[in-house]
């Protein structure tokens, strides 16, 4: 080999390690000369210990620092002055909301009330079969509050689902819950409720996040859901229905709590009041005097009148008795139209 390679026959011995000084110091004296040099003398009694100025100094210094740390740490968590304005007023509007809407809902429970009143009024105490159907029509459209014995169907969320995506299996979801009233419906049900929202022929039931609304309601787990009726004649419906075989897939497979239990009083809570936007008297439904006459123009049965559910005879009498009869029968045929397609929702069918 030639000098090339790092070998030079004329030329002294050299160490194996020469090229390698840096590594070599470290290696054989890890401490720096510097503190090597303090620790002998302190090891020697040469160096005298600081004293308690110097100490004093050392604490306050570190006082100072710790302190301004915190402050600094506060200062950054610390909303500025114009996001903690901005939050008050949010604060303020949402109680004032809050405030509004209680309100509202106080004023429409007593208008509900005087509708109600007025109703019984007009009907009078010598029609007792219209008295009957008008209040068979307002359970059924859910207006009027129910009471009575039925079955609970109670749905609550895995344990898993606390850490767990809002997409995730494990939640109960909306169309678990409308199987559930379809299949409630469809035993012969006589009115439902979802955590106190009554179901009715126009209610939606449908997801947002990890709640489900109800009528715009959002509702979360446990979800309690409350048919009044003949409990053994509800469970023993609901089990032979597809959503028996739901409810036992939610309870084996994705390990959704599931409690279904006959209870002797449930008391379920008004819709309140109906908007009638369009009204037919079925055949045979409007008492024999309040049927017009055969004189009777044609223009009376197309008159704006009319469309608000009122019928006019020729004798001119029992407008205001035929507008509440008609508006009963309407309600009648949308409660049970909506319980013959498997429940009055409106957001999907029962899954065969």
């Amino acid at each position: 080999m030639s000098t090339r390679h790092g070998i030079d026959s004329g030329a002294p011995d050299r160490r194996p390690d020469a090229s390698m000084t840096l590594l070599t110091e470290v290696y054989r004296r890890p401490l720096d000369p510097g503190y090597a040099l303090a620790a002998r003398r302190r090891a020697a009694g040469e160096q005298a210990p600081p004293g308690p100025g110097r100490r004093a100094v050392l604490l306050v210094a570190a006082v100072l620092l710790g302190l301004a740390v915190t402050a600094a740490a506060l200062t950054l968590h610390q909303p500025t002055s114009s996001a903690q304005r901005a939050r008050e007023v949010l604060e303020g509007n949402i109680v004032e909301r809050s405030d509004q809407v209680a309100a509202l809902q106080e004023e429409s429970a007593a208008l509900g009330e005087q509708i109600t009143a007025l109703q019984s009024a007009l009907v009078g105490q010598g029609d007792a079969a219209l008295r009957t159907e008008l209040a068979a029509g307002t359970v059924e459209a859910g207006q009027s509050e129910v009471t009575g014995p039925g079955l609970r169907v109670e749905l609550s969320d895995a344990p898993s689902a606390a850490t767990s995506d809002l997409g995730d299996e494990s939640r109960v979801q909306d169309v678990d819950l409308q199987v559930v009233v379809n299949g409630l419906w469809s035993s012969g049900a006589e009115a439902v409720a979802i955590n106190g929202q009554r179901v009715t022929s126009t209610t939606a039931i449908r997801s947002a996040g990890s709640a489900v609304l109800v009528d715009l309601v959002p509702l979360t787990s446990p979800y309690r859901v409350d048919a009044i009726g003949s409990s053994t004649r509800l469970q023993t419906g609901l089990v032979r229905s597809s959503a028996g075989q739901l409810i036992t897939a939610l309870r084996s497979t994705y390990g959704i709590g599931v409690d279904i239990s006959a209870q002797s009083s449930l008391d379920l809570p008004g819709a309140g009041q109906v908007n009638l936007r369009h009204a037919t008297v079925p055949a045979g439904a409007l008492p024999d005097a309040l049927v017009p006459s055969p004189t009777a123009t044609p223009s009376a049965a197309s008159s704006p009148s009319a469309t608000d559910g009122s019928v006019t005879s020729s004798r001119g009498t029992g407008v205001a008795v035929s507008s509440t009869a008609v508006a009963v029968a309407a309600s009648s045929h949308d409660a049970r139209a909506g319980a013959s397609a498997g429940g009055p929702r409106g957001v999907g069918e029962e899954s065969s």
